[in-house]
């Protein structure tokens, strides 16, 4: 039971309501929208749920689900169910195009993998969509809604007589029109017209004798008349002969399309009934989307344990407005469990505490709707049978109501109502009349809900309720954070101690006489001053222990930054000094070759003066020994690949090169102890103790050397036989998305190597996957200079030109 009857427009559930309506597809989803009621069983609120959380993660994925085309075609099956009658091309198209959105989401489903979207995929069990009858309807009406020419022989037939007496007519007319122009008997900007059908000449009415035929109409002013020359009776005649047979002729067909299609009307039904369900799951999974909503874990007892939740309707608003709006929506942490039932929440005016229990109400009634609920992960929820609710002015002047009269009423239901699965919210508890009388009542009303075990969001500024939660199991009592100092809201609940009103504090910062302030200070007694100014303590204390631990929270990440920092620069000056070292030692080896290629020369020279051999081959063997021994030069050590490898965080796009070689290439994946590199478009499987990482200084000399050297190493490139076979047109009809972004990424590199100037992509029309994706790619590579649609008579959007650099 929900109290009371305006509860969705008190609590705001009726914007949200209106939201999902509007982002609906089709009067479909919009029904289902109306039809949405607070559920209570747990079985079926889980499945309603699980639906929204799996069509959330299909969005958020990008898969390409079908978005268009969902059409309400229930008066048209209204129309088709009765015998002799017949729907229009209009109609047809619109039951042929969401004909093909349902066998589209039916498939998509079936062929996904079956830990995706197992409670989406029961939805379409049953459904079925004809594809004799999807057929029959593509055979009439094409994918712009117009009727075929081969819908038959005969309409066939008639559209190309038409065509013929058509062009028969605008010749002769124009022949016409000429000489009436060059008489001066029609104006010289003057073109034939249409008037009842026929093809007419406008003529200057003085002149209107002169050309003879047949008056249809004049102008307003009566200065044109409209005339069909006599000369083309006959064609007109003719051509409005075959238009009514081609009419007839279509009726025909669309007849006997609909006998077709009327056996199927029940299955087709319920094929509109799933979809119709698809697009309102749709809807609310946008909602989730925008509200950053998560799936909690449902219970099917009361209760609530949410983590970080906020106000669905506040989020929405300052995320419109973030530019504008520097505030924010504080998230909240409920928890409402059997030992802890009633949350009685007191704090200062405008502090949020009509907010929080409005959160409360707003998002269980969300959830248990059939909605995502904007919480934090690992929250739980539960459910209730009964939702009460009091809030707000309820004075009624028809009933001779008060406003605490109405504020009674409400009670008085609540305490009769109320049992253990129920759920209470009241705002400012026992407020609109005399003090002391409102709060006994209001004590004698929360201890008989308490005593029903029910659960509840109260708000409250008596003390005496604070009090009796305080010494009353089941009953906590919240409070809504302060800063005393700055007299501001912080808009954050905390659970387990009252709040204060701060109502003399206020009063004090304000401003107001002190000695109104001391006379109200006196008046309300020194007990209350005790215990607000206790209250205020602990405010201040927990506010200063706030803000020391954020302090050492934020020197410890100082510190964490400076240790990673001074690793980070112990390493790079280790891997620095075993590369100044090497090349040092590189230089030397150099230095000592070109040495000993002398010392060989003077030996030999020796040797050719007959020198003795031992002393020579003794200074050769020194020699020797003091280049392995004194000049060892190591091997160059990959800078971080190998220390990569061991971690196991080797990942797919990082350069590297084979130890010693002057190339590079792109790691693809990593197997073990083996990579797949890819080298200039070849892959290999190479050892990755063979492999050294490269940092992008590295690459750039690399891709410097290799520039020097290009000349050389494309000196046997045949331009002229690419050019011969190269074909300026790509056809990527019927090709998957990725197989396509294949395709004509290496076609544009050949266009743009070969200097084309212009090329041309077929992809068709479809559902435009394929025209995306290859404007996608176009629009960011760098070489086009223009991206555009192909002429109408060659293709239109089915095709794309680009014109490069």
């Amino acid at each position: 039971m929900i109290l009371p009857q305006n509860f969705e427009q008190k609590i705001g559930f009726a914007q949200l309501r209106e939201m999902l309506e509007s982002m609906c597809l089709s009067p479909l989803g919009r029904q289902f929208v109306a039809k949405m009621v607070f559920q209570t069983k747990h079985d079926q609120l889980h499945k309603l749920l699980l639906q929204t959380d799996e069509f959330r993660f299909l969005l958020h994925s990008g898969a390409d689900f079908p978005s268009q085309h969902y059409h309400d075609v229930n008066p048209q099956l209204v129309r088709a169910s009765l015998p002799g009658a017949y729907l229009d091309v209009a109609a047809f198209f619109a039951v042929k195009m969401s004909l093909r959105t349902i066998r589209q989401a039916l498939t998509f489903f079936t062929q996904a993998a079956e830990d995706l979207y197992p409670t989406l995929r029961l939805l379409g069990i049953g459904v079925q969509v004809d594809r004799n009858l999807l057929a029959a309807l593509d055979k009439v009406v094409d994918d712009e809604g117009l009727v075929r020419d081969d819908a038959s022989p005969l309409l066939r037939q008639l559209r190309q007589e038409l065509i013929t007496r058509q062009g028969l007519l605008r010749k002769q007319i124009a022949g016409i029109l000429r000489h009436a122009k060059h008489e001066g008997w029609i104006p010289g900007d003057a073109e034939p017209t249409i008037r009842g059908g026929r093809l007419v000449l406008p003529v200057v009415a003085e002149h209107k004798r002169r050309v003879k035929g047949l008056i249809h109409d004049e102008s307003a002013s009566g200065q044109t008349v409209y005339i069909e020359p006599e000369a083309v009776f006959e064609l007109n005649n003719d051509i409005k002969d075959l238009e009514n047979a081609y009419q007839r002729e279509l009726i025909r067909i669309l007849t006997a399309l609909t006998d077709q299609l009327r056996p199927h009307i029940p299955d087709l039904r319920k094929a509109y009934q799933y979809l119709g369900l698809i697009d309102f799951i749709r809807a609310k999974a946008r909602l989730a989307l925008r509200l950053e909503a998560t799936l909690p874990i449902l219970h099917p007892r009361p209760q609530m344990l949410w983590k970080q939740v906020r106000h669905p309707l506040l989020y929405l608003t300052f995320l419109g407005h973030a530019k504008d709006d520097p505030r924010e929506v504080v998230p909240l942490d409920i928890e409402l469990t059997p030992e802890q039932r009633i949350l009685l929440i007191s704090g200062p005016n405008a502090g949020g505490k009509s907010v929080s229990m409005k959160t409360v109400g707003l998002v269980q009634y969300m959830l248990q709707c059939g909605l995502l609920i904007p919480a934090g992960e690992g929250s739980e929820a539960g459910m209730f049978d009964d939702i009460f609710l009091d809030i707000g002015d309820e004075q009624s002047l028809e009933n001779d109501l008060s406003t605490y009269s109405s504020h009674l009423l409400s009670m008085k239901q609540f305490v009769t109502l109320a049992g253990k699965r129920s759920l209470v919210l009241i705002d400012e508890f026992g407020t609109g009349t005399e003090p002391a009388l409102g709060g006994a009542i209001a004590e004698a009303v929360l201890e008989q809900l308490n005593r029903a075990r029910s659960f509840g969001v109260i708000t409250t500024h008596y003390t005496n309720l604070k009090n009796y939660a305080e010494r009353t199991p089941g009953i906590v009592n919240g409070a809504m954070r302060y800063d005393p100092e700055q007299l501001q809201p912080l808009y954050r609940l905390e659970i387990g101690k009252p709040g204060s009103s701060f109502a003399i504090e206020i009063a004090r910062k304000i401003g107001l006489p002190k000695q109104l302030v001391e006379r109200a200070t006196q008046l309300v007694g020194k007990d209350k001053i005790r215990y607000d100014r206790l209250l205020e303590g602990l405010e201040k204390e927990k506010s200063d222990l706030e803000a020391r631990t954020a302090e050492a929270a934020k020197a410890e990440r100082r510190l964490k930054k400076a240790a990673q920092e001074y690793q980070d620069l112990k390493k790079y000056l280790d891997d620095t000094t075993l590369e100044v070292l090497r090349e040092a030692k590189q230089k030397a080896k150099l230095l000592l070759r070109d040495t000993n290629q002398q010392i060989e020369a003077t030996i030999q020279e020796i040797r050719l003066g007959q020198a003795d051999k031992d002393r020579t081959k003794e200074a050769r063997g020194k020699l020797d020994t003091f280049v392995r021994e004194k000049l060892q030069i190591e091997p160059p050590k990959p800078k971080a690949t190998r220390e990569l490898a061991e971690a196991g965080t080797l990942k797919a796009g990082d350069k590297v090169a084979l130890i010693g070689q002057e190339g590079y290439g792109e790691l693809m994946s990593v197997k073990g102890k083996t990579a797949e590199v890819s080298f200039g478009g070849m892959k290999t499987i190479v050892k990755i103790s063979q492999l050294e990482k490269l940092t992008r200084s590295e690459i750039r000399e690399r891709e410097k050397e290799s520039a020097r050297r290009a000349p050389a190493q494309y000196a046997g490139f045949d331009t002229t036989g690419k050019m011969s076979s190269f074909s300026p047109t790509l056809d990527l009809r019927g090709e998957r998305a990725e197989d396509a972004l294949t395709k004509i990424t290496a076609y544009v590199d050949d266009a743009v190597m070969l200097g084309v100037p212009e090329i041309k992509i077929l992809h068709g029309r479809g559902n435009g996957v394929l025209r995306q994706v290859v404007r996608d790619y176009l629009h960011r590579t760098r070489q086009v200079a223009s991206v555009a649609d192909e002429h109408a008579d060659r293709g239109g959007d089915g095709a794309t030109i680009a014109v490069l650099k």
